[in-house]
Parts: C-alpha cells; structure tokens; sequence
C-alpha cells in the first residue's frame, strides 16, 4: 500500500477464539478503531464534521482474511481512501504482523456522507474530498506500544 496512515494495535487475549487465532468479528472492531484514528488524523478531530452538521454512515465492509493473528501479536494497519465519490468514500486496511510483515488481511469499507441531523446522504463538501485524499501520510497512531519516546517526544526505539 503507498504512503498511508498506520494504526498500531495489540491483539488482546479476549479477541481471541477457540481455535487461538483472533475472532473473525473482531476485524470489525479494527477497522472501525483504525478508521476512527485516520479520521482523528485527517480532520483533526471527528467532531468537526459533526459541527458542520455531517456525518458517516458505513454501508459496507469487506475483509479478505489472509493469515491469522494471535493473541500479543502487534499488527500495523495501514490506512488509504481509494476512491471519492459525490456521496462516498472508500477507505482499504491493509493489515500485517508488524514483527514479520505477514499479511494478515485486507478490508474495504463504503461510508455514505449523510446530514447528521436527517441521516439523509449528502454531497462530500469539496474541502473534505482533498482532506481524505490526501490522507495522513507519515502519521501512526501506537495503541500497541511499538513506538517508544522519550520526554521531549523524541522517538527511542521502534521495537515490536
């Protein structure tokens, strides 16, 4: 995937199922988290959009499971919109074992823009277009841990 915004996580012994790989309907719980946090980086803050009275509704969510996860496993989503339309969007995951590379799976999702107040669909607004398309290049957000700074925020190690 090209230059995306990267979401680190760690996989937590209760997303995990019988057969000790993670849950499927956990790859939703990911994606939602790691769409929220690209949200976070492309606008700042997500209740911009509310106060300019829009909103996001997903209409559809694919994912293409390729290898499993496991419980401490730290996987690196990598975030990227593909496509713009006059109502929507789509954002692609691609996700991988952050200490191997292995591909774990790959997901899609549709969002409808819609009026907050309504949930009508409504046309994406220019500014919000360029913003999701230029995306957040360079920007990780480390819920797992990966990336260790010191006090100053000065990056120490980037270890798994």
């Amino acid at each position: 995937m090209e230059a995306a915004f990267t979401y680190f996580l760690k996989v937590r012994y209760c997303e995990c199922d019988a057969q000790e790989v993670v849950f499927n309907a956990r790859y939703g719980d990911y994606v939602d988290t790691a769409s929220t946090e690209f949200f976070r980086a492309v606008f700042g803050d997500y209740k911009k959009l509310l106060a300019r009275g829009l909103d996001c509704q997903l209409v559809k969510q694919t994912t293409q499971w390729k290898n499993p996860a496991r419980f401490d496993d730290v996987l690196a989503i990598s975030v990227l919109a593909t496509q713009v339309g006059n109502t929507s969007f789509t954002l692609n995951f691609h996700m991988v074992k952050h200490q191997t590379q292995t591909v774990v799976a790959e997901c899609e999702t549709v969002y409808v823009m819609v009026d907050a107040a309504e949930f009508t669909k409504t046309a994406v607004p220019g500014d919000v277009r360029d913003l999701l398309l230029a995306g957040a290049p360079g920007v990780v957000t480390d819920h797992a841990g990966v990336l260790v700074t010191d006090h100053a925020g000065v990056l120490v190690t980037a270890g798994a």
